[in-house]
């Protein structure tokens, strides 16, 4: 008997976050569950940080006009098991939907860039953080690890996410293509920085590292991405020069085929709305015919990638006379039942 191959409906979310307000967000944010939803759409995805926003007070000033925000940026940050987590959890059960939330994570006094991945049943699959905050990201959010490289079952195929600038990053990539990843979730902020004098970060690149991935991985990819309010401009940007810095827009929220193809029509960069895509995972099998770069179209004996996936713990208890979570000096850190030599 022929295998069936997952066949549904993905939605990728264009639009700004009710910025520094976290009830506010999520209720847009349950609007465009239900909208996805309502739509026929199974599987839905947020921009990176989209709860309670990206702080893009970081890149307008210096440090200490920046800590102006601090504070309210902690206070409206998802705390995983709070009232506020468990209402997206909910509406992902309510609308039968898988949600792909891109959010600022509290955990104690610290903050991670995260992405919950909620299956239909209002069951948490995953929670991801970005390995490495890019630039002066780094002054607000703490790194993940190598358990954040995964790439997890679901009812719609092999699923993972990565935020923003890991899709510039070779080996993290790799190790995810390696998991034979299908459907991947490209999380992006708004495309809204320096235009015009930072190249780099700009849609042409980006989107273009999107559509590399879904090459690359054979995989598709939805992209989603955020855009900057007019009220957000007015709360950040109170001088002529930022207001130069950051501009309204900047949304491009895309998704891929395997192939590379655009399978929808793009949304003006200023508009609001969801983009849409009817995948099929058997089109994976054409791509990976071609090149698949953790199988046939790799080669293990020039170049192989080690991926530890440990979790960071900073702090591991034992009880007396309990096994040292510490291993022996002659002891293998990695385990191969975890993946851990990935060819």
């Amino acid at each position: 008997m022929p295998v069936q191959h997952p066949k549904f409906r993905a939605a990728a979310v264009q639009a700004a976050p009710v910025f520094l307000d976290l009830d506010a967000s999520i209720d847009k944010s349950i609007a465009l569950i239900e909208e996805a939803a309502k739509n026929g759409a199974e599987l839905i995805a947020f921009p990176e940080t989209f709860l309670p926003g990206y702080p893009w007070f970081i890149w307008l000033d210096s440090p200490a006009w920046g800590m102006q925000f601090v504070q309210r940026y902690h206070d409206n940050s998802l705390v995983y098991g709070s009232p506020e987590a468990d209402r997206i959890a909910r509406a992902a059960k309510d609308n039968a939907i898988t949600v792909v939330m891109g959010h600022s994570e509290k955990a104690g006094g610290s903050l991670y860039m995260g992405q919950w991945i909620i299956g239909p049943d209002g069951e948490t699959i995953a929670m991801r953080r970005k390995l490495k905050p890019t630039h002066v990201e780094r002054t607000v959010f703490g790194e993940g690890d190598g358990s954040d490289l995964t790439v997890y079952d679901t009812p719609l195929g092999r699923m993972g996410a990565l935020c923003c600038w890991e899709h510039l990053q070779p080996l993290s990539k790799y190790a995810m293509y390696a998991q034979n990843e299908q459907v991947h979730i490209a999380a992006w902020p708004s495309f809204s920085l320096y235009r015009g004098g930072a190249y780099a970060l700009g849609h042409e690149v980006n989107n273009a590292a999107s559509r590399i991935y879904a090459v690359e991985g054979s995989c598709f990819v939805v992209a989603p991405c955020a855009t900057v309010s007019p009220e957000m401009i007015e709360m950040l940007c109170g001088d002529d020069m930022k207001k130069q810095l950051l501009l309204a827009g900047g949304g491009f929220a895309t998704i891929f085929a395997p192939d590379g193809q655009l399978m929808h029509e793009p949304l003006p960069e200023n508009e609001e709305g969801l983009v849409y895509a009817d995948l099929d995972l058997g089109m994976i099998s054409l791509a990976k015919a071609a090149a698949d770069p953790a199988g046939h179209y790799a080669r293990p004996d020039v170049t192989r990638l080690l991926l530890d996936k440990t979790p960071g713990d900073r702090v591991l208890l034992t009880e007396g006379g309990g096994r040292s979570p510490f291993p022996a000096a002659d002891e293998p850190v990695l385990d191969a039942d975890e993946d851990a030599e990935v060819h």
